[in-house]
């Protein structure tokens, strides 16, 4: 089997904490992503661990026309994102669950044009696992749960001891402003994304509350979120690194990859869930933006 993008990560099955609401949900990066990319027309397959009993949180990717590859596990990931105040960007995260860590033998006898590690949660993926990933071919990460660290049942950013040698790995990176500056020690994002290039990746995708910058090519190139709310703000990341990269495929060049990005994540910005919406909505959005 051949495929555009063969995403790779843990399913989330979450807990969403908004003020005085609470609501479950499905998430993860290769939800997120894997959607927003057959949203485009592209072949996607997703490689996931989960619990059996979780099958179900399947059932969308096919609906999709996403292929699936899961591996059965004893219980599936879960984190839970506390929001205190439900119209700030900051928040919180705690641990529910753990599918365990990918193992090279793990990844199905496929091939791709890009290889996309989504990672949610601490111990997901090893420097083992995105070297065998790495020999398949171009590989795509967001480094999230590597940098990740439990202290209790609350998930911190911290330190990532392989990141030296797994950024060698990668060509395109996505990060966001907070991650940026624990691996770089750089709070200017611009500083932070070139450190970041030069330590591998040959393109870095960082998002920030206020859009996406992208540093490609020796070049800087910026878009903007602009939504009228931030009802879908969980999956913000994975949804614009996705789109990005899926733009890219498609031949766009890293500037009009980053307006499109910017324009379909702040659709998705205003509606929960995965990107829904049409393209005709996302070039309408890119010639406003």
């Amino acid at each position: 089997m051949k495929f555009d993008v063969l995403l790779i990560g843990h399913l989330d099955k979450g807990r969403i904490v908004r003020g005085e609401e609470v609501s479950d949900f499905v998430g993860g990066a290769v939800y997120f992503g894997g959607i927003a990319l057959a949203r485009l027309g592209l072949r996607v397959g997703v490689v996931t661990r989960l619990a059996r009993d979780d099958a179900w949180m399947l059932d969308e990717f096919r609906r999709e026309g996403i292929e699936v590859f899961p591996i059965y596990t004893s219980e599936s990931t879960g984190i839970e994102n506390v929001h205190p105040d439900p119209n700030s960007d900051q928040r919180r995260c705690y641990f529910l669950g753990f599918a365990g860590t990918f193992r090279p033998e793990d990844l199905p006898e496929v091939e791709a044009k890009l290889y996309y590690v989504g990672t949610v949660t601490t111990g997901e993926v090893d420097l083992e696992f995105l070297e065998a990933v790495a020999r398949r071919g171009p590989v795509a990460l967001d480094p999230q749960g590597c940098l990740r660290r439990r202290v209790g049942r609350e998930l911190i950013t911290g330190e990532w001891p392989e990141a030296e040698d797994a950024l060698k790995l990668v060509r395109y990176l996505k990060v966001d402003d907070r991650e940026a500056a624990v691996l770089t020690g750089e709070k200017d994002i611009r500083r932070a994304a070139e450190a970041l290039s030069a330590r591998g990746p040959k393109e870095v995708v960082l998002t920030h509350q206020g859009g996406v910058l992208v540093f490609a090519e020796g070049g800087f190139y910026a878009a903007p979120f602009r939504p009228t709310s931030l009802a879908g703000r969980t999956g913000r990341g994975d949804t614009c690194f996705a789109s990005y990269l899926g733009r890219r495929l498609l031949g766009d060049s890293p500037a009009a990859a980053a307006r499109f990005a910017a324009a379909l994540t702040t659709i998705k910005l205003e509606r929960p869930g995965p990107f829904k919406g049409t393209l005709e909505e996302v070039y309408e959005l890119v010639r406003k933006l």
